[in-house]
């Protein structure tokens, strides 16, 4: 055997000792029945700041704060640990420098065998860390729901794997009108239409945002009292660590007005274009219908002067009459461009629509054909319209034709009249005012859309070539515009069409007289002899008017311009001028105002293709409109010479 001392055996209560005294994570030690510490371990001296000597026999409630001691926390937690067995708690402790911090505590009573008590073993852990965490979180939490429930403009809220609610915030609310106890628990399918819900869309949309991740959408949606809104939708998955689905963040916002707001623009755009569009065509078919009625000009008067010089020919006079009728035509096609590009001379004034009507159903029915019907609906006492007669049977004998095209097996064409009054500016553009709806219906095949869009353009047409110029509407779009009213298209396929005349009533006081209907031709009582001076910067105009006015009787001096008019005033004692308007460098309106001023005494007409004239032209100035025939220019001169 050896001669060294052998170490002193272990015992249990060593070993416990050991054991308590290597634990610095806890606080462990006893306290005696009244509270007092007995035993201190060296986890209790790091964290809470005593040493042994410090703290043994002092009472445990030093370690509370004063509040706790006051309301008799610390007797309390004896007693819950002698009466049930066991307490366990956490709350905020002081250490010895007066600092706190979070512990997880737990005091078990310490018995003898035959049951009396003889102490308490308590054990302390600081969580501080994990308390500062978890306060930090929740407070990020809170902060988060505050702001969830905060936002009012979107709907928030999220669905479990099968796409019901599970959360509701007041946006949600607001939005959708449900309260969060009438919602959570119910699938988010009862927001959608019904045709969406038949079509799957719902979970479609799961679908895909659990495949991509993320599903954005924009459609209809459904609120509580059943009413649509247009929303702008985003689901997003949620997910656990291990990339399953736990369920669906989902926000919704309502877009009606703005989607609205974007279709009103995108409408006013496309408007804007088609109005430039329209703009350019129209000055170039008002440059062109001028020019072109300068050339009938010359053709239909040299036509007429010829057919009346010459003896009756049957070889020769028809073929005359034939060009004539051929100038009418090519006359009534510039009519039409210009009322498209609203350059025609127009003569408005208040119409009788009843019996402007009734005085054109004959010649309408002898038009259509006997498998057309015509039906007409006027009220007593409508109110008088304001716009040009002549050009308004014009119109309707156009539209009367387009709807027997579109029935060709027959059928009934509506011609009818209502009062209407606009409070506020109509979708048609239409001012507040009274106005009288001038309609005409037909039972026909109906037009498309898109060929409702373009009825009105000019040159568009759907029937076959040589059936038409497609410039009616256009011409009709005119004349209801300079009227100071609008032309409206209705129709839909297999339902009929209605073109609709909005035609401002006449206000009180106007005293021009009333047009009821085409009547007997005007009787041209033939003037005196007069010296007339004849200014167009045409040749062609030129000869054919003076060949016109030489014809009537009439002693007449050839102008080419202002300048060469002004000089033969001067020279020659002159009756009346006659004066093309659209001259260059000096406009008829501008000689016209010359010759008032150095020769008051001389009667004035002015020539022209244009119904828009310079603001502060003299309404009173005798207007003839070309291309013109012999007739109208001795009424023209007639007119001017009793206005002196």
């Amino acid at each position: 055997m050896g001669s060294g001392q052998e170490a002193a055996p272990i015992t249990d209560e060593s070993r416990y000792r050991l054991l308590i005294d290597a634990i610095t994570d806890y606080a462990i030690y006893m306290l005696d029945p009244d509270g007092r510490v007995t035993s201190w371990n060296p986890g209790a001296q790091r964290f809470k700041g005593y040493v042994a000597s410090e703290i043994i026999g002092e009472h445990f409630s030093r370690f509370y704060s004063e509040d706790d001691r006051a309301a008799g926390i610390p007797a309390a937690a004896l007693r819950a640990a002698r009466e049930e067995g066991r307490f366990e708690k956490e709350g905020w402790r002081i250490r010895k420098d007066g600092s706190r911090f979070w512990a997880h505590v737990i005091i078990d009573p310490i018995r003898s065998p035959d049951g009396g008590l003889i102490g308490y073993a308590k054990i302390t852990r600081d969580l501080t860390e994990r308390k500062i965490a978890e306060t930090a979180l929740r407070a990020s939490e809170e902060q988060f729901r505050l702001l969830v429930q905060g936002v009012t403009d979107y709907a928030i809220y999220m669905l479990d794997p099968t796409g019901k609610v599970s959360s509701w915030n007041a946006g949600a609310q607001r939005i959708k009108g449900y309260r969060p106890e009438e919602i959570v628990g119910s699938h988010f399918s009862r927001f959608y239409t019904e045709e969406d819900r038949a079509s799957g869309l719902p979970d479609r949309a799961l679908a895909r945002a659990a495949a991509e991740r993320r599903c954005e959408q924009e459609g209809w949606r459904v609120r509580k009292d059943g009413t649509r809104f247009w929303a702008h939708v985003v689901i997003d998955v949620i997910g656990d660590d291990a990339g399953g689905v736990i369920g669906f963040a989902k926000i919704t916002r309502d877009i009606t007005e703005r989607r609205a707001a974007q279709q009103a623009l995108e409408t006013a755009r496309e408007a804007l274009l088609q109005s430039q569009k329209l703009e350019a065509i129209g000055q170039l078919t008002g440059g062109v219908a001028h020019d072109f009625n300068n050339l009938l000009m010359a053709v239909q008067g040299s036509l007429e002067l010829v057919r009346k010089r010459l003896p009756h020919d049957p070889r020769v006079t028809p073929l005359i009459d034939n060009a004539m009728q051929g100038a009418q035509r090519g006359a009534a096609l510039t009519q039409r461009m210009l009322a498209f590009a609203r350059k025609q001379e127009l003569r408005l004034g208040p119409v009788d629509l009843a019996a402007l009507v009734r005085g054109m159903t004959g010649l309408l029915q002898r038009s259509l054909g006997p498998a057309m019907r015509i039906e007409t609906h006027f009220p007593r006492g409508l109110a008088l319209v304001l716009t040009d007669a002549n050009q308004l049977e014009n119109a309707l004998l156009n539209l009367a034709v387009n709807a027997r095209d579109a029935m060709p097996d027959g059928g009934a064409i509506r011609i009818e009249a209502l009062p209407q009054t606009l409070t506020a500016k109509s979708e048609a553009g239409l001012p507040p005012g009274d106005y009288v709806c001038l309609s005409v219906s037909d039972t026909g095949h109906g037009m498309a859309p898109e060929v409702l869009a373009r009825a009105a353009e000019p040159f568009f047409i759907t029937k076959g070539v040589g059936k038409g110029t497609g410039l009616g509407l256009s011409m009709i779009h005119g004349l209801t515009e300079q009227s100071g009213g609008r032309m409206v298209l209705r129709s839909q396929v297999g339902e009929g069409a209605t073109v609709e005349l909005w035609l401002p009533q006449v206000r009180d006081g106007d005293e021009r007289q009333v047009f009821v209907g085409t009547g007997a031709v005007e009787q041209i009582q033939p003037s005196g002899p007069l010296t007339v001076l004849a200014v167009d910067d045409d040749s062609l105009v030129l000869l054919n008017t003076v060949a016109m006015l030489e014809d009537l009787g009439h002693v007449v001096f050839p102008a080419i311009s202002a300048r060469d008019a002004l000089a033969t005033l001067k020279r020659e004692q002159i009756d009346l001028v006659i004066t093309d308007y659209a001259m260059p460098q000096v406009t008829g309106l501008q000689l016209a105002d010359e010759i008032r001023a150095s020769h008051p005494g001389v009667a004035l007409i002015l020539a022209t293709g244009y119904a828009e004239l310079p603001g502060g032209s003299d309404p009173h100035l005798t207007r003839l409109a070309k291309p013109f025939l012999q007739d109208d220019l001795a009424r023209a001169l007639q007119e001017a010479m009793a206005r002196g």
